[in-house]
């Protein structure tokens, strides 16, 4: 039996409205043409779409503080970075790579546009995407793995994988960029080899070979012949595949490349962006060579340049920050402005003509004929001519064999070349060492990104959590309420931190991060239900009456409040199926009418090695659901413990809580469901225009039947074993007894045998009645999902009216009070992620996002219902947690300096050990009980101190320092202990109360302790 997949509960916290736009850095950057919109993916996870106005970025009376783009829609596409974007289907369809191992296809035309479909995965962070056209019906993916992956567009899943590292034995095979054109597809990395490959075969075709430094992009020319690669080396090589060689190698560039763009079909022309923020724009369709080409520093940002991209007569730039900008382009058909005669006579210029020199005036597409007056930026032109010009400052030298070209004599006749007039004392001149001041010093528009967290401390509580965001300001989170409790404006993050910690030491619950801006709480199974406090801890607004010393756990608490909606509609289903199923009983087990059948038959008794147990003997665990019943808490005792490392084994017994847990600790069924995934089939067409509302129509079909499980006929071997224990008969539950002696095919196998003398007839009855409880059995296949808790329970209600058919059914839906689960009112934005082990990627897959305002609409609970876990349905329908042993703190405990009687057993034994949530006043308790005679009732003492608690006239010490009553074991070992070993403990008297040392018969016995405080010798 497949073992079912480790499945995670995620929510993130809702920071403040906003129209839209980014809260991290921008990684991707796509323009749709044909509508004017513009596409960028974010660190955050996000894809956002905006509108251009082209038109008005072009009219003569634009002015650049009237913005021209507007918030079209966003995804939350990711839980991670998006490291790229592309768009594909004539630009229907959008595909983004992530960090969260997945790529996803996100329609922001079609009539879902508000989830992105996952349409494959890698076992790493993917880099980067590549699609030949944008009528392909495929896009490939590169990412940390050492893997390509060409994904079919239509639905087939994964068409084609080349391994690098097997394939060409590679140690540095990840793949940090891709570039597609017709069947070639070319990938860089860190091997500092970019390779071509086939992808019709998924051959190699060849590699080129020359950086020195990691591939961070790729360009290919329309004939397949040119290619153009950057590399952190700081150069950008242009490489003929006929020649499977290196050209040319351009050093415009000071700092890595990482970025480039081109949409002449020879690569001509291109766009640069590096390390530095400086974006470059050669252009060599002058030149006969392309050292004789221009390179133009078109603008520097602060940061990196991740994507370039330009549209119209502007550039956008994408970087490290949430903002992209737009700057005006360059004509790079212009002169160049003549350089001064020497370095000396640039210096010499004063300080009023280099300040008119105003970058952005230099050049201004589109192109005016007009004349400047004899000047261009304000200097003169020595009568060369009147046309506006590059400034020479903004002039790159295209590769270090190339003159400067504004030095150049013959000017810039396509019929001749500088290269044969240049000595060898122009290869380095002096004029380049002057600073090159790109021609747009601002840019004309920005889009306004959003602040984003980059760093969070978890506080001692683990129930709030402190923030810093990209704007340096520190907020205080509630985790529990999922909202913004406090600001401190902008400060460091660790001066605030002791302002508001406090020396609490709670159970890890939960896991969290900011990786994508927000804040998202990341719970499992396995630690979801470790953390519990005190209810008189904390600060809530009902009057809500609690049991002295109750505590709540905080997994079960949040997820009860996080999931409230889907709790309500599935009471409000489960009241409907009563009622109809009382109306209208279910058909008999038996299920098969023959005619001349006969009422009974007698099984041979040989087939009954396992006894069939009769159903409905044993009542499902419920939690108390009457107003004014408290349940109790678990593990509060205190056992002994032997002198040094062997401790007693003497535990606290039972509570309802905990034999309700141990119910349902390894109950759960393991057959593998299959899940709804986002996109599975592979006849499916994203882009067709049903394709939604068929799929939405399947779920809702889906949800009315309880579907087959996969494996079914395995179960014969699990139904034959039989409990062991009286435990694990009891976790079995009702529906697991009956199912224990149902294992007919492989008996009746060895009973046809033992009854060979049997009438013919009697054989072909047994047959009969062996084929409709085999039926039986496979109808009643537990899934192991959310769902499988509602067929528990309705199958409960069906083996009720069978058997005690006279009878009002009870409620099976018994959820948590609101003294156990106190009501919440998270805000309805708050985002729902359900993920899934998927072992293939080697991380977690989204299964379900959603908002906490869509959990109780049918279409979200038919979803929920197959994809959620089956021990988030055990904490809402049933109110059970998974058992898990309770974590003990061992502690000594003696007199202070011999003041009071000791309370150590005969054999001096002192060494106790407790829950690491036991209060220290119940510890005081103890001690009370073991050094004090009980009050007299007849005869009270007159100062009144009989009314005194133990806390009140006892002290603890640990350290040397008093101990607070209200601080629990894990605390004080944590905070006050602060070392190895067990925890020392003295106590004394502080004269409130004159103690009389009571006779051995006047002392609790072990059992009447344990009941009054918890504590067990």
């Amino acid at each position: 039996m497949a073992k079912k997949k480790r499945q995670r509960i995620s929510y993130v916290l809702p920071l403040a409205n906003s129209p839209g736009g980014h809260r991290l850095g921008v990684n991707g950057l796509a323009f749709d043409e044909d509508r004017s919109i513009l596409y960028t993916g974010g660190r955050d996870g996000v894809v956002c779409a905006w509108d251009i106005d082209l038109d008005a970025q072009n009219a003569p009376s634009y002015t650049d503080k009237e913005p021209t783009h507007t918030f079209r829609r966003q995804v939350q596409a990711h839980t991670h970075w998006v490291n790229d974007i592309v768009l594909v289907k004539n630009s229907l369809g959008l595909v983004s790579a992530s960090s969260d191992v997945t790529v996803k296809l996100w329609r922001p035309h079609g009539h879902e546009t508000t989830h992105a479909y996952t349409i494959g995965s890698h076992s790493d962070y993917v880099k980067c995407l590549a699609t030949p056209s944008a009528t392909s019906n495929w896009v490939a993916s590169g990412g940390l793995d050492h893997k390509i992956n060409l994904w079919d567009l239509a639905g087939g899943g994964n068409t084609l994988q080349i391994d690098i590292g097997k394939a060409e034995n590679v140690v540095k095979g990840s793949i940090y960029t891709l570039r597609a054109k017709g069947s070639l597809l070319a990938s860089g990395g860190p091997e500092s080899v970019a390779r071509l490959w086939d992808v019709r075969s998924g051959r190699s075709i060849t590699k080129l070979v020359g950086h020195t430094d990691n591939i961070r992009d790729i360009l290919i020319s329309d004939d397949e012949d040119t290619i153009l690669t950057a590399s952190s080396d700081q150069t950008i090589k242009v490489w003929s595949v006929t020649a499977g060689r290196c050209i040319h190698t351009l050093t415009m560039h000071n700092d890595s490349v990482w970025s480039l763009y081109s949409s002449d079909p020879n690569l001509a022309v291109f766009y640069s962006g590096d390390k530095s923020g400086l974006v470059a724009k050669t252009d060599t369709r002058r030149a006969m060579e392309i050292d004789d080409g221009v390179s133009v520093a078109v603008c520097q940002e602060h940061d990196g340049i991740s994507r370039v991209l330009p549209v119209g007569n502007s550039v956008w730039t994408a970087t490290s920050s949430s903002s992209v900008n737009r700057w005006l382009n360059v004509d790079t058909e212009l002169e160049i402005e003549t350089p001064p005669s020497s370095p000396h006579d640039e210096r010499a210029k004063s300080p009023e003509g280099r300040s008119s020199l105003h970058p952005d005036d230099a050049v201004n597409p589109p192109v005016v004929n007009g004349t400047t007056n004899g000047a261009v930026n304000g200097l003169p032109t020595n009568g060369l001519d009147s046309k506006k010009r590059i400034p020479y400052s903004a002039v790159l030298r295209v590769s270090n064999t190339a003159v400067h070209p504004g030095r150049r004599y013959l000017g810039r006749h396509p019929t001749s070349s500088s290269s044969n007039l240049r000595k060898a004392s122009e290869v380095i001149n002096a004029d380049d060492l002057s600073v090159v001041v790109p021609i747009r010093g601002q840019p004309v528009e920005t889009i306004e990104g959003q602040n984003g967290l980059i760093k969070h401390v978890m506080l001692n509580d683990k129930k709030r959590i402190l923030t810093l965001d990209t704007a340096g300001e520190v907020v205080l989170w509630d985790l529990l309420k999922c909202i913004q409790i406090k600001s401190f404006g902008r400060r460091h993050l660790d001066e605030v931190v002791p302002e508001v910690n406090n020396s609490e030491s709670v159970a890890n619950w939960c896991a969290v991060d900011t990786k994508t801006g927000k804040i998202t709480v990341m719970l499992e199974e396995n630690y979801a239900f470790d953390a519990e406090v005190y209810a008189d801890e904390l600060d809530l607004n009902d009057k809500l009456s609690f049991r002295d010393d109750q505590r709540i756990n905080l997994g079960k608490w949040v997820l009860r409040n996080l999931f409230s909606n889907l709790l309500d509609e599935e009471i409000r289903r489960d009241e409907e199926y009563r009622t109809n199923l009382q109306i209208t009983p279910p058909p008999p087990a038996s299920g098969l009418i023959r005619p001349g059948a006969p009422t009974s038959i007698t099984l041979p008794g040989s087939v009954g090695a396992t006894p069939m147990v009769s159903p409905g003997t044993m009542t499902t665990p419920r939690a108390p659901n009457g107003p004014g019943l408290v349940p109790p808490t678990p593990g509060l005792a205190i056992g002994a413990a032997t002198p040094g490392f062997s401790p007693l084994t003497t535990t606290l017994t039972s509570t309802a809580e905990e034999s309700a847990d141990a119910v349902d600790g390894n109950s759960r069924p393991t057959q593998p469901t299959p899940t709804t995934a986002t996109i599975t089939d592979p006849s499916s067409d994203y882009f067709s225009r049903n394709s939604s509302a068929h799929n939405q129509s399947e779920d809702s079909s889906d949800s009315n039947k309880i579907p087959d499980t996969p494996g079914g006929g395995d179960n014969s071997q699990h139904a034959l074993a039989t409990p062991t224990s009286p435990t694990e008969e009891r976790k079995k539950g009702i529906f697991g007894k009956k199912f224990s002696g149902m294992a007919f095919p492989k008996k009746l196998a060895r009973t046809s045998t033992e009854v060979a003398k049997t009438p013919m007839i009697t054989q072909e009855e047994k047959s009969d009645t062996a084929s409709v409880k085999s039926s039986e059995k496979e109808e009643r296949v537990i899934e192991d999902n959310f769902y499988g808790v509602v067929q528990r329970i309705r199958q409960e209600y069906e083996d009720h009216l069978e058997h005690k058919p006279g009878e009002a059914l009870p409620p099976g839906i018994t959820p948590s009070l609101p003294n156990e689960t106190p009501v919440l009112t998270p805000p309805p934005h708050t985002t729902i992620i359900i993920q899934e082990d998927n072992p293939e990627s080697g991380g977690l897959a989204d299964q379900y996002r959603g908002e906490i305002g869509e959990l109780g609409e049918k279409s979200e609970v038919d979803i929920l219902e197959k994809i959620a876990p089956t021990w988030l349905g055990e904490l809402l329908l049933r109110n059970q947690i998974p058992y898990k042993d309770t974590i003990k703190v061992s502690f000594i405990l003696q007199p202070w300096e011999n003041l009071l009687p000791s309370i150590a057993s005969p054999d001096g034994n002192a060494r106790l050990n407790a829950n690491r949530m036991l209060r220290a006043k119940k510890i005081m308790a103890y001690i009370a009980e073991r050094i004090e005679a009980p009050a007299d009732p007849e005869h009270p003492n007159p100062d009144g101190t009989d009314a005194l608690k133990p806390e009140e006239y006892l002290e603890l010490y640990c350290q040397g320092r008093k101990v607070d009553p209200n601080i629990t074991l894990a605390s004080l070992r944590v905070h006050l202990w602060r070392t190895g070993g067990d925890v020392v403990l003295y106590y004394k008297t502080n004269g409130r109360k004159e103690l009389r040392v009571p006779h051995p018969s006047e002392v609790p016995t072990r059992d009447e302790s344990e009941e009054a405080t918890g504590v067990v010798r």
